[in-house]
């Protein structure tokens, strides 16, 4: 295992776990909300796939990035989707 691997790990898992503490910490009533705001960061994401895929070079490497890919568009339509679920409750019934 090269040092660069083991650093980027590394920060992977932190991040994780960074990430399921600060979520974990949010109450119920705030999680739409914030699903409406992590669309932005999903978008970035794929964003960066496109970008990566510019530099991959072998099999393994396209099979991550089509893993990261699904899993951002998954949740920039999940996310779109619970947020007009969300605004629809606000919407005056006819």
């Amino acid at each position: 295992m090269t040092p660069l691997l083991m650093a980027d790990l590394t920060v992977f898992t932190l991040s994780v776990l960074v990430g399921f503490e600060v979520i974990s910490k949010v109450p119920a009533t705030l999680h739409t909300p914030l699903m409406s705001g992590a669309n932005a960061i999903h978008g970035i994401v794929l964003i960066g796939v496109m970008l990566l895929a510019l530099t991959v070079v072998d099999g393994g490497g396209y099979l991550l990035l089509g893993v990261a890919a699904f899993f951002g568009a998954a949740n920039v339509a999940g996310g779109y989707a619970v947020t007009d679920r969300m605004l629809g409750m606000f919407r005056s019934r006819p």
